[in-house]
């Protein structure tokens, strides 16, 4: 833990450290674990819970180009500090990207925000215009802005105090940063802080997977898959794909009965397709869990699968 406060930039001696541990509920782990005798297939998800996954052609990375926008302002503000590139610049940070579309095709930068933490003595006009100049403009370099686009950096003032200190409860918040911002529902379960037997987490990943891969195929330009799940059961009792209108080969029913048979949608099966027992996770605990070459839920090397079981 303190080499972990240390990584993100925190002085590590500044923090007490608990570590309280115990046994999870008897009731969930007998409909959870699978004793070594029995087939580990059979292990049922972790809680009840909706997830959604969602992926657009409109960027790349095929995310909604306003978190693609704010995953590389807080990039580069962590570029930034690390580098030195802006001094007096403390870890904590957050950005907001509002864009306007027309015909559902990003236009412009109507708003951004950038709350950034800093040393005491930071002069907020100097800060304001280095963010303005080093982050926010060479983020949005080949992307355009309105002519009069709102630009704001620390709009509340000072921000000196930041991290766990200031603001506690770490885990669980922040749900639509770490997804798909505004443009996907969410099914209220956090990412962060569960292994993979807890759907919350598998279930989102693999949603991800599924809506990445039938864009990536050219089947849709937009896409939402929604999973769902009951505590102790393998199977899911739902499977949904919703292409708002911009679907292909065939309509959303087809393509929903085709993921529960190109997929296998189980715990165990999402575990495995996806690699999820890896100690991959502290790579997510910032800048989002999409959208990010690295995580095996962006593979789209296998989107063929799929198109075999589409009629």
């Amino acid at each position: 833990v303190r080499q972990t406060v240390e990584a993100v930039g925190y002085d590590p001696e500044e923090y007490e450290v608990e570590i309280l541990v115990h046994d999870q509920s008897q009731d969930i782990a007998d409909g959870v674990y699978i004793p070594a005798e029995d087939d580990p297939d059979d292990q049922g998800a972790g809680d009840q819970g909706v997830m959604y996954g969602y992926a657009t052609d409109e960027t790349p990375e095929m995310l909604p180009m306003p978190c693609v926008l704010a995953h590389s302002i807080t990039r580069l503000l962590t570029v930034a500090r690390i580098e030195g590139l802006i001094k007096g610049l403390k870890p904590d940070g957050k950005a907001q990207v509002s864009i306007a579309y027309e015909d559902g095709v990003p236009k412009e930068a109507t708003a951004i925000v950038v709350s950034v933490q800093h040393d005491e003595d930071k002069d907020m006009d100097e800060l304001e215009n280095e963010v303005r100049a080093l982050i926010v403009f060479a983020a949005l370099k080949d992307f355009p802005m309105a002519e009069d686009a709102t630009l704001l950096v620390n709009p509340s003032g000072r921000f000196v105090l930041g991290g766990p200190e200031a603001d506690t409860g770490v885990t669980g918040r922040k749900l639509m940063v770490d997804s798909y911002g505004t443009f996907a529902p969410h099914g209220g379960g956090a990412f962060s802080g569960k292994d993979a037997t807890k759907v919350d987490r598998s279930g989102a990943y693999m949603a991800r997977y599924i809506a990445k891969n039938i864009v990536a195929a050219g089947f849709a330009q937009r896409c939402q898959v929604t999973l769902a799940y009951a505590i102790g059961e393998k199977e899911p009792v739902m499977v949904d794909v919703n292409t708002f209108g911009t679907g292909g080969p065939c309509e959303d029913d087809c393509l929903s009965a085709a993921v529960r048979k190109a997929y296998d949608l189980t715990p165990a099966g999402i575990i495995k397709q996806l690699n999820l027992l890896n100690p991959i996770y502290s790579r997510t605990a910032a800048g989002g869990h999409f959208g990010r070459e690295d995580f095996p839920w962006e593979n789209v090397e296998h989107m063929s699968d799929l198109a075999a079981y589409i009629v």
